[in-house]
């Protein structure tokens, strides 16, 4: 077995690892055998050098088995996760979490996987919390939230144990600006395994290996996306406000295009009306839209993501038909139903 450092030798020397070396040093980075500055060392050396498809696949699979398990299978086939990796600095709106609800009132059950914001000001875990969610609740709890409300939040750090004994490396290297690979693994490795993904990530190269790795790990139906804004600039999403680059997986992988907001009877809009802030501005946007009100260009990208979920779960046969009745769920009270739902279930408690 090789060990870490010989590991980050390799990698400063500019060479790929092998799946087995890649699933050796991921459980020689959980180690407490392994000392912290060798964690750091290879994950600088990784991060330089660029994570490969496969090293990012091989990562996931091994910390999918460490996860803990919720008890989701009875929804897994039918589930859909919309989740990005963050790191786009494009200050965005929670689109996922309100395509969360939308979703979930369509009838088809999401597991959402997400965190508090670290490269924004509001993560998905944010978000939900202040809609009432309580991110520690138990998996029993959650599996009665999801056959109730029709969705779930798994708070990652709750699910993800292996991950405690990385963390003070991970804090270390970001205070020298570094990124790793942890800073993308999130989206791979949702602990109640749903069948379907829509995956946003910050630039298109990113998206492309997110979109072999998912083929890697055997996801059923996907798609990687990217939005582009402006050369050299994007964000997580698909949105009304941007050229979007689109990949497919498991039963979508023919799917290799470039989606325009006219691609479905949409009105491109500024960026500026998908730009989101802090916790407290985030939720009164939300509030806004659930009540029929908030950005044209923010509702349109809010529903053509759930037209997009409904159609990659199969459950709608095309995109552009969805749109309207995403949109109508959104605005015309459905949604602000499930969020008062969801108030009402969390503080009723255990």
């Amino acid at each position: 077995m090789s060990d870490l450092a010989t590991l980050a030798s390799a990698l400063e020397g500019g060479k790929d690892l092998s799946d087995l070396q890649a699933r050796q040093a991921a459980e020689a980075l959980t180690s407490e055998a392994t000392a912290d500055e060798t964690k750091a060392r290879f994950l600088s050396a990784l991060s330089r050098k660029g994570e490969t498809s496969s090293e990012i696949a091989a990562f996931a699979g091994y910390f999918r088995t460490l996860a803990l398990d919720p008890g989701m299978s009875a929804w897994s086939g039918r589930a859909i996760d919309i989740v990005g990796t963050g790191g786009d600095h494009a200050g965005g709106f929670n689109v996922s979490s309100l395509v969360t609800l939308v979703v979930a009132c369509a009838g088809v059950p999401v597991m959402k996987h997400g965190n508090r914001g670290i490269t924004s000001k509001c993560g998905s875990a944010d978000l939900f919390a202040a809609l009432g969610v309580a991110l520690d609740a138990p998996a029993e709890r959650l599996r009665t939230a999801l056959d109730q409300l029709g969705y779930v939040f798994f708070f990652a750090p709750s699910w993800h144990p292996g991950f405690k004994r990385i963390s003070p490396v991970r804090k270390l290297l970001a205070t020298r600006g570094e990124r790793t690979i942890f800073n993308i693994l999130g989206p791979l490795l949702n602990p109640g395994r749903p069948a379907h993904v829509i995956l946003g990530a910050a630039s298109p190269e990113l998206a492309n290996k997110l979109a072999d790795a998912l083929e890697a790990l055997g996801t059923p139906a996907g798609l990687a996306v990217h939005g582009v804004i402006e050369p050299g600039r994007g964000i997580d999403e698909l949105t009304s406000a941007t050229r979007n680059q689109v990949r497919g997986v498991g039963r979508l992988r023919a799917v290799r295009e470039e989606w325009l907001p006219e691609t479905f009877g949409l009105t491109e809009s500024p960026f500026s009306d998908i730009q989101g802030g802090d916790v407290e501005a985030n939720l009164a946007i939300a509030t806004e839209l659930s009540h029929g009100r908030g950005p044209r260009g923010l509702a349109d990208t809010i529903a053509l993501n759930s037209a997009v979920s409904l159609w990659v779960t199969g459950v709608r046969p095309d995109i552009r038909s969805a749109i309207g009745e995403a949109r109508e769920l959104l605005l015309g009270g459905p949604v602000k139903q499930k969020i008062a739902d969801t108030r009402d279930f969390f503080s009723r408690g255990n």
